[in-house]
């Protein structure tokens, strides 16, 4: 039995890239501070575009070995991030990425999409409650901007929560957990803005053209926020590392002094690669200014065993 530190933050994801691209300033914080950050995902992405031409072969319509490839990404992401604690929602492979809505891989049995909520939220209350964090991350209903997954991700993390917390539900996995607050990704549109005003400045980075706020996932009006991450150089260059690591995916531009300030996907359109990250409130409260720690007003309880 292991006891683990008395601060304990689980973050839940759809696919691998995700978590560096939406958290990874967040989770190098609270890894560099000692708390427990577990980070679950969801499917391996074996739907995603491959950006290196040398990888192309890897591909869902060519020799459908994306997934395994990113298993390693992640792996290396993690690393810079310091998070040792990563999880695969039922095992590696256990669900696959389902696609964006009306492609053929949310058609497919074995997809994500498709998978029976309570079915697969019995797999993260396993987790919840062998870890019992007292913050959990994960999308909005929306899923940030409607991806299948992301909204899937939703679903489970939202009924893992409360499965988790009720005493009738034993099923052999663990004692009950409440969670003491759940948080929902988002960006704050004025921070989205700035960062695109400061790449058109630039004269809109390496990439062939500029994405636009409306292509940020999770974007909200300011006055939506109840919690803000901003990030340190160091934190800054950590997201930077992790989002390089998922190479297939992302390119993340150089820049020729602290850390990198844009990026592409396989669009190829350039934007801000943001140091500060914000949530949401998943039970709506907003304060009156956004909070600077996810576990402020939160009891710290007794490490638990793991």
């Amino acid at each position: 039995m292991t006891e683990l530190p008395a601060r304990r933050l689980m973050l839940v994801h759809a696919h691998p890239d995700d978590e560096s691209i939406t958290n990874g300033v967040t989770m190098a914080r609270y890894a560099a501070e000692g708390a427990h950050v577990t980070l679950v995902t969801c499917t391996l992405g074996e739907e995603g575009e491959v950006i290196p031409p040398a990888l192309a072969h890897l591909a869902a319509d060519r020799e459908d070995a994306l997934g395994p490839h990113r298993i390693g990404e992640l792996r290396s992401a993690m690393r810079e991030l310091g998070v040792a604690d990563h999880r695969f929602l039922g095992g590696p492979g256990r669900y696959r990425d389902s696609g964006m809505l009306g492609t053929g891989a949310n058609e497919r049995a074995d997809c994500f999409w498709r998978a029976d909520v309570d079915e697969a939220a019995a797999h993260l209350v396993e987790a919840i409650r062998q870890v019992r964090p007292q913050v959990l991350v994960t999308y909005d209903p929306d899923g940030g901007y409607g991806h299948p997954d992301h909204i899937q991700t939703h679903r489970v993390a939202m009924r893992a929560v409360e499965l988790a917390a009720d005493p009738a539900y034993r099923d052999g996995r663990g004692e009950p957990h409440r969670v003491g607050r759940v948080y929902w990704n988002c960006a704050a549109r004025s921070v989205v803005e700035e960062g695109f005003a400061r790449l058109r400045a630039d004269g809109g980075g390496p990439f062939p053209d500029l994405a636009s706020a409306d292509d940020v996932p999770g974007v909200v009006d300011d006055s939506e926020v109840a919690a803000v991450i901003e990030g340190s150089e160091a934190e800054a260059a950590a997201k930077a590392a992790a989002m390089r690591a998922h190479a297939t995916q992302i390119v993340v531009a150089d820049s020729p002094s602290g850390p990198a300030r844009s990026f592409a996907l396989s669009n190829r359109l350039s934007q801000p690669l943001l140091h500060t990250e914000h949530f949401r409130r998943a039970d709506g409260v907003v304060p009156a200014e956004p909070v600077r720690d996810l576990f402020e007003g939160i009891v710290e309880t007794e490490g638990a065993a793991g």
